[in-house]
């Protein structure tokens, strides 16, 4: 199992940096990425995208996340579509684990027309 690691910057705008344009503050969340190693490998072979590529689509701000209940069960799944840092738009199926501080990769594949057109309306 691999674990990678990306930070998100969020800004708190409390009064301080209002009075103080200058001054701003920044909270900083890790995010760990997991998966299997053996699904990772099988999903390069049917899809070609790595599970280590999908991630990068996680870092795209024009991505967007859905709820997956179709695929749902004992635990709530996601559907990202977004590009990756190698311009692969991808769909990334996850589910968030250890109170949302780790995202499981499940599986990843590149984006057919329909769902292009859709991030197209999004930039």
């Amino acid at each position: 199992m691999l674990r990678l690691t990306r930070a998100v910057l969020h800004q708190n705008y409390d009064q301080r940096v209002l009075d103080n344009p200058g001054n701003h503050t920044y909270n900083v969340h890790m995010i760990s990425f997991e998966w299997d190693s053996e699904k990772n490998r099988e999903n390069v072979r049917r899809h070609g995208v790595s599970f280590k590529e999908a991630i990068t689509a996680f870092a795209d701000g024009f991505a967007r996340v859905i709820q997956d209940p179709d695929h749902s069960g004992e635990e709530d799944r996601f559907i990202l579509l977004g590009m990756s840092t190698t311009q692969k738009l991808l769909i990334v199926c996850h589910c968030l684990r250890d109170k949302s501080k780790v995202i499981r990769i499940i599986s990843a594949r590149k984006a057919n027309k329909s769902e292009a057109k859709q991030y197209g309306g999004f930039r």
